[in-house]
């Protein structure tokens, strides 16, 4: 057999067992190692171990558990609903305004804990009910809460960026200021449509009835300071960082420890909230290291067979497509890919074929992580079976039904790609201010 049809035969053997069910880092172990031993010999199990050693050796994924057991201390201690409630009292008189606020706490979810599954828990259990409750169209409310746990793996700190600086081998701090701009971009996209969109339509949106807003300033003002502590939390630990006075493991180790000092501090660090932070902190870091073991193994292997120049000679020569098209091609592989698999799956499946191909095309590959980051956000809640919308559906409320799911994402995927059109357009949205801080 020719390498390329044993490359087609790993990767095809690969997403078939990722469709019965299996694990991730089982079905890409698995096909990494079987097709080591067979093309290598026992010299093949040489593959998995080198991975697992350039795992254990990387020292920037140290910041991994860091900002896990960040996350988890600040949602577990509850300091979500206070976030919440900050926003219920300052924007509830907006049209619209609780939406908005919905969307501001997701952002500040994503620099909390960076992964989009814990904006979407957070979300459904704290904001939807409250929207619901106050005669927010159902539509309207699952659309935003889905678009806003998106943002999880694009604002810093990004726990899909890490894992794409691992297998890109790019620096994660320059992947997480290059998230940065793009993030708070499509932020703002978001609070612009429903602000439009609830002023022409004020039934979809209705603003609170002022006895319900009608809180003293003292009370506002302590809402707003207990809104502001994750705001504190990630400067104090960003800071430092971009000033170039701690080194990124340094700044997250900063940032755990400012999370914890906090949740003491507001009494409610207790001996549960502790332990569910470790044991969760430890089971997702495990999982993450054991996918990128997997990962590194099975592109050694299909590097080997040569499969990133037989992909390159697909989209070159064969369909005759220039560098733009190939990108293209590849973000559009991506959401077709989003609709069975999630984010971690298909950067460890695809990332060894494209990242080679699109530096060797001239593209940036910190741009081009940012890039990739968007498209998995649009693809989580492409139809008809986006992660996202099983995960919405899941925890929504029997009267919201699964074709509601899927109407109700439809503007909030166009505002995403339109985002996404807007980074390709200008890389610098992307690349100023990683260039910015590490040119200083």
């Amino acid at each position: 057999m020719s390498y390329e049809g044993i490359a087609i035969l790993m990767f095809s053997s690969m997403i078939v067992m990722l469709m019965t069910g299996q694990r991730v880092v089982g079905a890409i172990g698995f096909v990494a190692s079987a097709a080591a031993i067979l093309l290598y010999g026992t010299g093949g199990s040489d593959f998995a171990f080198s991975g697992l050693m350039k795992v254990m050796a990387w020292y920037p994924l140290l910041t991994l558990p860091m900002f896990i057991f960040m996350g988890y201390v600040l949602s577990e201690s509850r300091i979500a609903d206070d976030l919440y409630r900050m926003f219920h009292v300052w924007m509830g008189g907006l049209g619209g305004g609780l939406a908005i606020g919905t969307i501001g706490l997701m952002v500040l979810i994503s620099a909390m804990n960076g992964l989009s599954v814990a904006g979407m828990a957070i979300g459904a259990t704290i904001a939807l009910p409250e929207l619901l409750r106050r005669g927010y169209d159902k539509r309207m409310v699952t659309g935003v809460i889905q678009a806003g746990s998106s943002l999880g793996i694009l604002v810093p700190p990004s726990v899909v960026l890490v894992l794409y600086a691992m297998i890109a081998r790019q620096p994660v701090g320059q992947l997480w200021l290059a998230g940065v701009i793009p993030g708070l971009t499509m932020a703002a996209l978001f609070v612009v449509y429903i602000a439009l969109r609830c002023r022409l339509q004020p039934h979809l949106g209705p603003p609170l009835a002022e006895a319900e807003r009608d809180v003293g300033w003292p009370e506002r003002l302590r809402l707003l300071r207990a809104g502001l502590l994750p705001l504190v939390i990630f400067f104090a630990m960003m800071v430092p960082f971009v000033n170039g006075w701690t080194s990124l493991v340094e700044s997250s180790a900063i940032g755990a420890v400012t999370a914890f000092l906090a949740a003491v501090l507001k009494g409610r660090m207790t001996r549960a909230v502790f332990e569910t932070s470790v044991r969760q902190t430890l089971a997702i870091t495990c999982m993450f290291m054991w996918i990128i073991a997997a990962a590194l193994s099975f592109g050694a292997v299909f590097d080997g067979l040569g499969a990133v120049r037989a992909i390159e000679g697909l989209f070159t020569e064969t369909l005759g497509l220039g560098p733009w098209g190939i990108l293209i091609l590849m973000q559009l592989s991506f959401i077709v890919m989003g609709t069975f698999l999630d984010d971690t799956a298909m950067l460890v499946i695809v990332a060894p074929l494209y990242v080679p191909l699109v530096g060797a095309m001239g593209f940036d590959l910190i741009w081009y992580g940012v890039l990739y980051t968007i498209t998995t956000q649009i693809a989580y809640m492409t139809p008809p079976f986006g992660y996202n919308l099983f995960l919405m559906r899941a925890m929504a409320p029997p009267e919201i039904r699964l074709g509601d799911i899927y109407r109700s994402i439809v503007p909030f995927v166009a505002v995403m790609a339109m985002a996404l059109a807007i980074v390709m357009m200008f890389p610098e949205i992307a690349l100023w201010l990683p260039g910015y801080v590490y040119g200083n």
